[in-house]
C-alpha cells in the first residue's frame, strides 16, 4: 500500500472516530440551539451525500432530491397524524418513508434515462419533479395540510438529545458506506459512466439501468432523511419538497467539493449552521453574505473546500497484478467456421438526403479477418456504427450470431458477442489503466461492492497486448498520462477482454510504432486464424492490411465495389483507380 493511501486511510479513520465522539458526547457541551440546528444540518448532509453520488460521481446534475426527501417526510407525517403513532404504525411510517420515494425514484429514473434521453433532459426532469410534488402538497387538502403543512403529530419519543445522536449515527453510517462503495470495483462504474457513457455501453453494460437503480436507491436514502426530519422537527411543510431547497443542496455539494463524499457532508452542515446563526444576527443580510461566500468559493476554489485536502493526497491503490487466462476457440470446444456469423443484406444508411451506404451485402464467418478499405468518405466508419448499434435507422438487415440487431442498443449488440474499438481511443480519462481493464471485465466478473481487487484476470490475447506494448508495467498509471499509441493499445485490450466472437476495429494501429503495429497484427491473426474469432478491420495502412487479412472489401461512395482475396484486391485495377481519384462508381 502506498504511503499516500495509508495516510488517506488514517485520516478517514481519524475523522470517523472524531465524528463518532462528537455524536456521542456533543449533547453534553452543546446548547439547545446548536443541538436543534445541527440535527437538521446532519439530515441535510444526508441529502448532500446523495447529490454527490449522483452529480459528483455519476455526472447527473439533479435538483430533485428535495422531492424524494419531502415525499418521505410527508409519508411519515401523514401516517402518524391520520392513522396513529403506535410502535407498529411508527414502523409503517418508516417503511412508507423509504418505499414511496423508491417507487417515485424508479419512475423518475425511467423518465430521465430511457434510451435516447440526454443529460439535459434528465436535469430538466429533476427540475420539474419538485415543482410537481409541491403542487400536489398544496392540493392535498387536509391530508397534506395544504400550504400550512402538517404539525402536531406524535413522533419518536427520543427527545432533542436522542434525535441528535440518532441522526448523527445514521449520517456517519451512510458516509462510511458511501466511501467504501465509491472505492470499490462496483462504485468505480459510476465514474466510468460519468467519464464515457458510450464506452460503458460498448462494454456490454446498460448505463441507463445503472442510473435508474442508483436514482431509486438514493431516493430511498432521501426518504430516510425525510423520516428523521419529520420526527425530529415535528412539522413538515411544502418547502421541504421544493425546487429552492433542491437547489440549496446542489450549492452545498458544490461548495463542499463534489466527488469527495466528505466535502458535501461538511459543506451542508457548515453552511446550514452558519445560515442559522447569521439569520439571527444579520436578519436582512445573511443571505447576501452566504451568496457572496458562494461566489468567492467558485472563483477561488472551484473544486470546493475538500480540494484543499484532496489535492495533496491523490487517490491511490495497491499494486495491481495481471493474470492471463487460457483462451479457447469456442466455449463448447468446437470451431464452426462454416457458419455465417455476420450477415449484412442490402444495408443502406442515409443522413437526410445524403446516402452514405447503398445496398451493402456481406457475409463474415468465424476465423475471417475482413478488412474494409476505401478513401475518406467511403462510409467505412458508418458501416461499423451500423454493425454495433441496432438503434441506428438503416435500410436492410444486419444479422449477428443468428439475431437481427434491429432495435438493440450497443450493450445488447455486445451481448451477442461483439466488441468495438473506435477510431479515436474511447477509454475512461480519470481512471487508471487497471481500472479501465476492470471495467471491461464487468460482464464476466461480478464486481465487489466493498473492495477493489488487486488482481485482474484477462484473456490471454488481451494480456499479450498489454505485455508486448509495455502497458502491463504501468497498470497504476492514470490513462490521462498515456501516449496516443498507448491509449489505442489499451482500448484494444479492453475490447479483447470482453471475449467477443466478433471484433470491430476502426484503425487500431493509428499512432502506433512499426513494432507495435506488428504486435497488434500478430494478436489479431491469433484471434482469428487460431482461435476462430471473426474480425472486421477498417484501416488505411495497406501494408498492414495485406499482412493480416483473409479478405478485403473495398467501399467507394457508400457502395461495395470489390470483395475478394488479398491478392485479388491489391492488384485490382479498380482499386488503383479509386485511390488515384479517378473512379466514379
Amino acid at each position: 500500500m502506498r504511503d499516500s493511501q495509508k495516510l488517506r486511510l488514517f485520516l478517514l479513520v481519524g475523522l470517523a472516530v472524531v465524528a463518532l465522539l462528537l455524536v456521542v458526547f456533543g449533547p453534553a457541551v452543546l446548547g439547545r440551539f446548536s443541538l436543534n440546528v445541527l440535527t437538521r444540518s446532519m439530515i441535510y448532509a444526508m441529502l448532500a451525500l446523495t447529490v454527490d453520488l449522483l452529480w459528483g460521481y455519476t455526472g447527473i446534475l439533479t435538483f430533485g432530491q428535495a422531492a424524494f426527501f419531502g415525499v418521505g417526510a410527508y409519508a411519515t407525517a401523514m401516517v402518524l397524524m391520520h392513522i396513529g403513532a403506535s410502535p407498529s404504525l411508527l414502523l409503517l411510517a418508516f417503511v412508507a418513508a423509504i418505499i414511496v420515494p423508491v417507487v417515485l425514484g424508479l419512475i423518475v429514473g425511467w423518465l430521465s434515462f430511457y434510451h435516447g434521453s440526454t443529460p439535459l433532459y434528465a436535469t430538466v426532469i429533476s427540475l420539474v419533479v419538485p415543482i410537481v410534488m409541491t403542487q400536489i402538497v398544496f392540493s392535498g387538502g387536509v391530508w397534506t395540510g395544504s400550504s400550512s403543512g402538517l404539525v402536531g403529530y406524535d413522533v419518536l419519543p427520543l427527545g432533542l438529545t436522542g434525535f441528535f445522536r440518532l441522526t448523527g449515527f445514521c449520517l456517519l453510517v451512510l458516509a462510511v458506506l458511501a466511501i467504501v462503495f465509491v472505492r470499490s470495483d462496483a462504485g468505480r462504474l459510476l465514474v466510468a459512466i460519468r467519464d464515457n457513457e458510450a464506452r460503458v455501453a460498448y462494454l456490454g453494460i446498460n448505463p441507463a439501468r445503472v442510473k435508474i437503480l442508483l436514482t431509486a436507491t438514493l431516493a430511498g436514502v432521501a426518504g430516510l432523511a425525510g423520516f428523521l426530519y419529520a420526527n425530529a422537527s415535528g412539522v413538515v411543510a411544502p418547502e421541504n419538497t421544493g425546487f429552492v431547497f433542491g437547489t440549496e443542496i446542489v450549492v452545498w455539494t458544490a461548495l463542499g467539493g463534489r466527488g469527495t463524499i466528505i466535502g458535501p457532508v461538511l459543506g451542508a452542515i457548515g453552511i446550514d449552521y452558519l445560515s442559522a446563526s447569521l439569520s439571527g444576527d444579520l436578519p436582512f443580510l445573511w443571505q447576501l453574505v452566504i451568496g457572496g461566500l458562494f461566489v468567492v468559493m467558485i472563483i477561488v476554489l472551484p473544486g470546493g473546500l475538500a480540494s484543499l485536502v484532496t489535492r495533496h493526497f491523490p487517490r491511490g491503490k495497491g499494486q495491481q497484478s495481471l493474470k492471463a487466462m487460457p483462451t479457447t476457440a469456442d466455449a463448447n470446444g468446437t470451431d464452426r467456421r462454416e457458419d455465417v456469423f455476420v450477415s449484412i443484406e442490402n444495408l443502406g444508411k442515409s443522413y437526410g438526403s445524403l446516402a452514405v451506404l447503398k445496398g451493402i451485402n456481406l457475409d463474415i464467418r468465424p476465423g475471417e479477418l475482413v478488412s474494409i478499405v476505401g478513401p475518406n468518405g467511403a462510409g467505412k466508419t458508418t458501416m461499423m456504427r451500423c454493425l454495433s448499434d441496432g438503434t441506428e435507422p438503416i435500410e436492410g438487415t444486419v444479422t449477428i450470431n443468428g439475431h437481427n440487431i434491429a432495435g438493440l442498443a450497443p450493450e445488447g449488440v455486445v451481448s451477442l458477442g461483439v466488441g468495438r474499438k473506435f477510431q479515436v481511443a474511447s477509454i475512461f480519462d480519470t481512471m487508471t489503466v487497471a481500472e479501465c481493464l476492470r471495467m471491461a471485465r464487468l460482464r464476466h466478473v461480478t464486481p465487489s461492492f466493498t473492495r477493489s481487487e488487486t488482481e485482474i484476470a484477462l484473456p490471454g490475447p488481451a494480456a499479450e497486448i498489454l505485455q508486448l506494448t509495455g502497458i502491463a508495467e504501468i497498470m497504476d498509471r492514470p490513462v490521462s498520462l498515456l501516449s496516443h499509441g498507448q491509449r489505442q493499445a489499451l482500448e484494444l485490450a479492453m475490447v479483447v477482454a470482453l471475449e467477443p466472437k466478433l471484433i470491430l476495429l476502426d484503425e487500431p494501429t493509428a499512432g502506433l510504432t512499426k513494432a507495435e503495429r506488428t504486435t497488434i497484427g500478430t494478436v489479431l491473426k491469433t484471434l482469428t486464424a487460431k482461435l476462430g474469432f471473426a474480425a472486421i478491420l477498417v484501416e488505411h495502412d495497406l501494408d498492414f492490411v495485406r499482412d493480416i487479412s483473409s479478405r478485403i472489401v473495398v467501399l467507394h461512395h457508400g457502395k461495395l465495389v470489390l470483395d475478394g482475396t488479398v491478392e485479388d484486391v491489391i492488384h485490382s485495377e479498380i482499386v488503383r483507380t479509386i485511390y488515384s481519384g479517378g473512379a466514379h462508381v
